[in-house]
């Protein structure tokens, strides 16, 4: 008799068929998660919205470190060519976030013009104001490694409570901003300044949650002794263990990362190791790239959900008429024991919560008679997207990759890092003493005329 409402339950359980993968993450966030951040206030709390170029772009590699680490150095040494806009020196020089991306013709845009192209991924910047958008910009240039890569040069991070005011803007909300979008987060030391300030001590602990998307680089390692590079090496990981609250180890790349012959070329063997295994892993940023998007819009996903469920207990709470905001400051200042709850309630994970203090100190603006109660329905529709739309989407990923087992980045300093006669190994051989000032038969010359002499 109500056969027909059968059909329908049994259409709503099977998952969609998409083309792309691109395709469908892009319905499964507009048709279900996005419903569920608007009617909570998601975007508000934690992070603006998606758009479309967010799951069309290209693999990003966001660069952060101290003044004069070579971050932009870095970039150079990849591209092996200027880009507009670069300026290097032993001083303080990038003052801006540089997206070098690629175009047919060589150029910048400003970050006003940048945040209204809707093909970027930028859109979103623009609630950061223009104390930030007068220092973004983007600096386009046809280069054969951007056709898959983009990199964000970043601002060097200074020490004192001086400059971290004077910025205008909110450094660390920004960098956490695009650690939410890019693949790869590269954070360079050198190897002659370890210390952590407290403005990058602040970033580090603002990538939190993206542990798994940071590198770290020892960069200019060349211009020390083996003993000393020893020493440093521990002295960093014992920097990185009081700030980066991981049971695992990070990994450490130790290298020099510019063209410039190396200073102490004893090390030559282990730089050059570090840097293929640098550059492999850069390497495989546009085959993962979908995988890393469907990860990302999983963690997105299970926040929106913890997050409902934080809003609407607030609201369920909250008084009708009076003494709203003595129960106001009584719930926030009791968002521990909510958080408890909840976890006991709907057998959610401790890691999957937002930060307590942060979320307090959101609340304290909010007025917490105007959330939304609980909505099932809305919740369902995540639920049902995490236990069958992805599952549908992880198989056409692998498909995917099969179908492009060749994507990697090419040109630049990638084309040294296949196998070859003058990549891997160079300085020996035929190529031996190519950065010593003397011709490398010198020493042996000079043997060999003192033992003409002494037979004379």
């Amino acid at each position: 008799m109500f056969s027909w409402l059968g059909t329908d339950d049994r259409r709503k359980k099977e998952p969609e068929v998409f083309q792309t993968v691109s395709e469908g993450l892009k319905k499964l966030y507009k048709t279900k998660l996005l419903p569920l951040e608007e009617s909570y206030k998601f975007h508000e709390f934690h992070s603006p919205a998606l758009e479309d170029a967010d799951f069309d772009n290209k693999p990003m590699v966001l660069l952060v470190g101290q003044y004069s680490t070579g971050k932009t150095s870095f970039i150079r040494y990849l591209l092996e060519q200027d880009f507009p806009g670069m300026r290097i020196g032993p001083e303080p020089t990038t003052d801006s976030f540089i997206a070098v991306m690629h175009g047919d013709t060589e150029g910048v845009i400003p970050g006003n013009a940048l945040v209204v192209d809707p093909k970027k991924p930028f859109r979103k910047l623009n609630a950061f104001g223009n104390a930030f958008l007068n220092r973004f910009v983007c600096a386009q240039l046809p280069n054969p490694v951007l056709e898959s890569i983009s990199v964000i040069d970043t601002p060097g991070i200074l020490s004192g409570e001086k400059q971290r005011i004077s910025r205008g803007y909110d450094f660390a909300a920004v960098l956490e901003w695009f650690a939410e979008r890019v693949d790869r987060i590269i954070l360079l030391f050198d190897a002659h300044k370890l210390d952590i300030s407290d403005e990058f001590s602040e970033v580090i602990k603002a990538l939190k949650n993206h542990e798994d998307k940071i590198r770290v680089v020892l960069n200019k390692a060349d211009q020390i002794e083996t003993q000393q590079l020893m020493r440093v090496y521990g002295a960093l990981m014992w920097s990185l263990g009081k700030i980066v609250n991981t049971p695992e180890v990070i990994r450490v790349y130790i290298g020099s990362f510019w063209s410039h012959p190396l200073l102490i070329p004893d090390n030559r063997k282990l730089f050059e190791a570090e840097e293929q295994d640098l550059f492999k892993d850069i390497q495989s940023l546009p085959r993962n790239a979908a995988l890393r998007k469907l990860n990302d819009l999983i963690k997105r996903a299970r926040l929106a959900k913890v997050h409902a469920y934080i809003i609407s207990s607030l609201k369920k709470e909250m008084p009708a008429v009076f003494g709203k905001e003595n129960k106001k400051k009584e719930l926030i200042a009791s968002l521990g024991d909510i958080y408890k709850r909840i976890e006991r309630e709907h057998q959610i994970s401790p890691g999957d919560f937002p930060n307590l203090k942060k979320m307090q100190d959101q609340l304290q603006a909010q007025d917490l008679n105007k959330f939304q109660p609980l909505k099932p329905k809305l919740l369902e529709a995540v639920d049902d997207m995490l236990a069958n739309d992805i599952a549908g989407l992880m198989v056409l990923v692998r498909q995917e990759e099969t179908q492009r087992p060749n994507a990697v980045v090419k040109g630049g300093a990638f084309d040294g890092t296949l196998d070859g006669p003058f990549g891997h190994g160079y300085g020996e051989g035929a190529g031996e003493g190519i950065d010593e000032a003397e011709w490398v038969v010198a020493p042996h010359f000079k043997s060999s005329s003192c033992s003409i002499a002494v037979i004379v």
